[in-house]
C-alpha cells in the first residue's frame, strides 16, 4: 500500500459526515489494519447511562471499513457478527482495532476488538467483506500498489 493510498483514505475519513457526527478518529492505518477511537459522549448513552450498543457497532464498522479498503480497491461489508462482552462506562474512551486475517481476490475476513482505556475487552467482531474489482473513487490515478490481486485466487473467492 502506498503512502498516497493511506493519506487519501485518512483525508476521506476526516470528511466523512457520519464519523464526524460520532467523533470517530482514525488513529492508525496500515494495509489490512486500522485503529479508530471514540471519545465518551453523553448523547450516545442508552437507557442505562452506558455507551449505546449502536455507537459501539458504529465504531467497529468504521475500523472495519477503513481496514478492508486499505488496499486501494472498494470493499463492502457482507456480514458482521458482534459479541458484546462488557458494558463500557459512559465516560470510557473506546478503541477499535481491525485486523485482516484472510484476504482473497473476492473476500476479506477481519477480526475487530473494542477495548476501553483500561484494556478491558468491550466487544469483538468477525466481519466478512466483498472485494470489488474497482479502485477507490477518491484515488486520483492508478498505480500498481492499488491494483486488484491477481494469481491463483483471482476470480475465485
Amino acid at each position: 500500500m502506498s503512502d498516497r493510498v493511506i493519506s487519501s483514505i485518512m483525508k476521506e475519513v476526516e470528511k466523512e459526515r457520519f464519523a464526524q457526527k460520532l467523533r470517530l478518529r482514525l488513529i492508525k492505518l496500515e494495509a489490512g489494519r486500522a485503529i479508530v477511537e471514540m471519545e465518551p459522549q453523553e448523547e450516545l448513552t442508552n437507557l442505562f447511562g452506558m455507551t449505546h450498543g449502536g455507537a459501539i457497532f458504529s465504531l467497529i464498522d468504521e475500523a472495519f471499513e477503513v481496514s478492508c479498503n486499505s488496499h486501494g480497491t472498494i470493499a463492502l461489508a457482507l456480514s458482521m457478527t458482534v459479541t458484546f462482552h462488557r458494558a463500557p462506562d459512559q465516560k470510557s474512551r473506546l478503541r477499535a482495532e481491525s485486523v485482516e486475517i484472510h484476504r482473497s481476490a473476492k473476500t476479506g475476513t477481519y477480526e475487530i476488538k473494542v477495548i476501553n482505556e483500561h484494556n478491558d475487552l468491550i466487544a469483538s467482531c468477525t466481519a466478512l467483506a466483498y472485494r470489488k474489482n474497482e479502485r477507490l473513487p477518491f484515488l486520483s490515478s492508478p498505480s500498481q500498489d492499488t491494483a486488484p490481486q491477481s494469481g491463483p485466487l483471482a476470480g475465485g473467492g
